[in-house]
This record gives structure tokens, sequence and C-alpha cells, in this order.
């Protein structure tokens, strides 16, 4: 049984490295923003959001992206990529810009990310300051079964831990 989570800022490369370890080990993925996110850019409230990240940390395996407190907490794994605001914001706007008029496949309908820029660069902005600093405090509870990648050769001892043979082209960006 395993349960990985998979945080960090946005455009950090949460989805991309939740799919990788979810196809190399056969475990479901579930990405955080359409748990987040109502169609339009709407935010899910927060009642019904706790619902359902208990509901996904309460499956028997999976690899979850996003950030979350909950799903952390109930996470045997947690892997922290914790990259620079420049990377971010880099990742995003590379990311973005095939999706400025359009939904991301893992975003509900109607969200083009157009219409979230401000509202993004505040949470890249603001994530090293108010978001990070709680991880690393989880992650200092736990540290045997957490990973912190800020460059690629960290992930190095996390895919071996995992039992995966090889780092992919795709993650060279961290």
């Amino acid at each position: 049984m395993r349960k990985i989570h998979i945080t960090g800022n946005a455009g950090a490369g949460k989805t991309t490295l939740a799919k990788e370890i979810g196809d190399a080990l056969s475990l479901p993925v579930f990405g955080l923003d359409k748990v987040v996110w109502q169609p339009g850019w709407k935010m899910c409230p927060r009642d019904v959001r706790i619902e359902k990240e208990l509901e996904l940390s309460s499956k028997p395996e999976w690899v979850i992206d996003g950030v979350s407190e909950r799903v952390r907490e109930a996470a045997d794994i947690i892997v922290f990529l914790d990259v620079t605001r420049s990377t971010a914001l880099f990742q995003c706007t590379k990311r973005n810009w095939r999706y400025l008029f359009r939904s991301r496949p893992d975003l509900p309908e109607n969200c083009p990310e157009i219409l979230i820029i401000p509202l993004l660069l505040k949470i890249i902005w603001q994530f090293q300051d108010h978001v990070r600093p709680g991880i690393l405090k989880s992650i200092l509870r736990r540290p045997s079964s957490s990973y912190v990648i800020q460059q690629p050769s960290d992930l190095l001892p996390l895919f071996k831990d995992l039992g995966i043979s090889k780092l992919h082209n795709h993650l060279d960006h961290l």
C-alpha cells in the first residue's frame, strides 16, 4: 500500500512527477486542482473541499498532487518540489501558454489560464513565505518518508526507494 503526496508551488512540476510515479508504480493519480476549483475558476467551498480531500486520501493507494495539509498527513511519502520563484514562474508560463484560452486537462471546464493570471502570480510569489514553512515543518516531523526535491539529482534517492529505474527527460526542468 502506497500513498504518495507530491506538493510544491504552482509550476513546480507536481502533476508531471505525479503522473510519472503513478505510471511507474501502477497507482491511481489524483490532482487537487479539480478539488480546489469549480468551473469558471470559482473556489470550491471549504467544507466541500475538505470532504473531497478526505475522500481521496482515504483510498488505499494513490499519488495526489497539490497542496493540502490533510493529504500530507495521510501520505506515507511526501515529495516536496521546492523550486525557486523564478522556476515556478517560468514553468507556469510555459505550461499556461498552451492553455491561455481553454482549460487544462486537469482542471474543470471553463477555466482558461488567462482568467487566473493575477491570482497565479500572487500564489507563486507568496508561496515561499506563507505555504513553504508549513510543508517543511511537516517534513521535519517525518524525515524518513519525505523528500525535498530542488534539482533533478534529488529525485534519484526517491526513485531508488520507490523502485523506479530511471528519470525521464520531461523531469529535467526541476
